[in-house]
């Protein structure tokens, strides 16, 4: 494997920083419920993308779940998920300072890079396929809210829960399951600069400044991808694992 030059406008352009988890929806007022009346998530930013809008809740550590639903062509990437799929997990964003500089790691480490755009000057942003990713869809992203030509702002219309949960819960980790272990450690770890450590069977990837970290879950009794959102609410009392209206398993931890 070739070495990857430095890059050249920062020190720090090759740190890679786990910024949010995103589902896929019919409405993102299907997600109020869950993330706003069950684990009392807060209203952070909203906006319009190419093909969907969607929103942000934040949560006790500054975790951030978006929600997206989509716009537009009947034909485009959202539609084609939730018909092949329903709603669920549809991507990971990990933000870097030089998105060029990424999409050169990520050839280096043998993933193909899809859609990658560079003319919106406040958002570029690549993909790593879910095909080579674990079953998931990885978006990498360079971003520059004031350069944005359509900055998701704090004023985006919210939708309100029946009943509003007394705290934030903490959003721990993302549970994956995996069938090979070193494709695992070569993607969230030597590719995008996870640090990895063992727990209860499970390897736990964090990154500097993220307060969402990746759980793996080696195994080939289960199929590849999302198993859960790995989630701690102590005023809650819950325990055990619940199906959510997000499509995906909520695990209450202790």
């Amino acid at each position: 494997m070739a070495t990857l030059k430095s890059p050249a406008n920062s020190s720090a352009a090759g740190r890679f920083r786990l910024d949010h988890v995103a589902f896929g929806l019919a409405r993102v007022e299907d997600s109020a419920a869950v993330l706003a009346g069950e684990l009392g998530g807060r209203p952070f930013v909203g906006g319009p993308g190419i093909g969907f809008s969607g929103i942000q809740w934040q949560f006790a550590r500054g975790e951030l779940i978006e929600v997206i639903q989509p716009e537009g062509d009947p034909t485009g990437f959202l539609y084609r998920f939730l018909e092949r799929r329903g709603p669920g997990l549809h991507h990971v964003t990990f933000k870097v300072d030089d998105i060029e500089w990424a999409a050169a790691r990520a050839r280096e480490f043998g993933y193909q890079v899809v859609g990658l755009r560079t003319d919106n000057p406040g958002w570029k942003e690549l993909f790593l396929h879910p095909r080579q990713a674990g079953g998931i869809v990885v978006q990498i992203a360079e971003s520059h809210p004031e350069l944005d030509v359509a900055p998701w702002t704090p004023d985006w219309p919210f939708p309100a829960a029946e009943r509003k949960a007394p705290a934030a819960a903490e959003i721990r980790h993302l549970r994956l399951a995996v069938a090979e272990r070193a494709a695992a450690e070569r993607q969230w770890g030597a590719c995008l600069s996870g640090r990895a450590r063992e727990q209860d069977g499970t390897i736990v990837f964090s990154w500097p400044d993220s307060p969402i970290g990746i759980r793996i879950v080696v195994t080939r009794e289960a199929p590849q991808g999302p198993l859960g959102l790995e989630v701690r609410a102590p005023w809650a009392g819950r325990q055990g694992t619940a199906a959510s209206a997000l499509g995906t398993q909520l695990i209450w931890i202790d």
